[in-house]
């Protein structure tokens, strides 16, 4: 990697993957140090557990995104994950609209497109690229095999029962779904979302596939604890508090 700045980011997400993943579910059986990783065959990584006589390796599974300002390490267990943040003061080379069209799914760029003021527009342009990034990360497949334009992130109104777009400019509380392109009748019902505000500086977009997730049951809330951490330094939980801001998905804070 060339420039310091890139390298000291770099360590600190390998550092926070290590001792995130080591606190959890291992008993303390497991040194940070100590832990492999290994890639699947579409470059996603994952924890290379080596199998004892006397200890299981706990079905964990992790992901990471960072900024130049933040790293963020999602873990899970049982099922895949995918995270990813983005600085919300985040600027574009390309105007929005045009990148959309490049990128994003008809229905999304038509949503844009009907935003007149230029700073809601982008914030609106970030939060939907943080949750499809967090869907194509978590199905692990790369993103030639999920491109952003074959499918489209819809948020269902919970009280209401019907859909609309993606819009959190509304306070209704929404359930975030995904609809292919090939098969717009056809929810991929199977994933769930949460897109979160974090300290007013960054959007977070979590993603993980439901459990039992033939379709999996609608309605039910993530269960999510967010942790402010420096490793071996700082560690502070803050969710519930000012620090973490729900913005749309059904999400219960622990």
């Amino acid at each position: 990697m060339q420039g310091d700045q890139f390298k000291k980011s770099a360590l600190l997400a390998r550092v926070l993957v290590r001792t995130t993943i080591a606190r959890y579910q291992t008993n303390c059986q497991v040194n940070p140090r100590s832990l492999k990783f290994k890639k699947t065959i579409y470059g996603k990584p994952e924890v290379d557990w080596e199998n004892g006589d006397k200890w299981c390796p706990p079905p964990l599974h992790f992901n990471i995104s960072h900024t130049s300002s933040l790293v963020a390490c999602g873990v899970t267990v049982n099922v895949p994950i995918g995270i990813d943040v983005e600085e919300k003061q985040r600027r574009l080379k390309n105007k929005i609209l045009a990148f959309a069209k490049r990128y994003f799914s008809p229905d999304e760029v038509k949503l844009l497109t009907a935003i007149s003021d230029p700073e809601i527009q982008r914030q609106e342009f970030i939060k939907l690229w943080t949750l499809k990034e967090a869907y194509v990360k978590a199905v692990g497949r790369g993103f030639s095999a999920a491109p952003f334009n074959t499918f489209t992130i819809r948020a269902r109104v919970v009280k209401m029962g019907g859909f609309h777009h993606f819009d959190t400019q509304h306070s209704e509380a929404s359930e975030i779904v995904v609809e292919s392109s090939d098969d717009p009748e056809n929810l991929t019902r199977n994933w769930q979302f949460a897109l979160l505000d974090l300290a007013g500086s960054h959007y977070a977009a979590i993603c993980i596939e439901k459990e039992n997730s033939a379709g999996g049951e609608a309605g039910v809330p993530m269960r999510l604890t967010v942790w402010k951490t420096i490793p071996f330094v700082e560690d502070e939980r803050v969710s519930g508090t000012g620090a973490v801001v729900p913005i749309s998905g059904l999400i219960k804070q622990l």
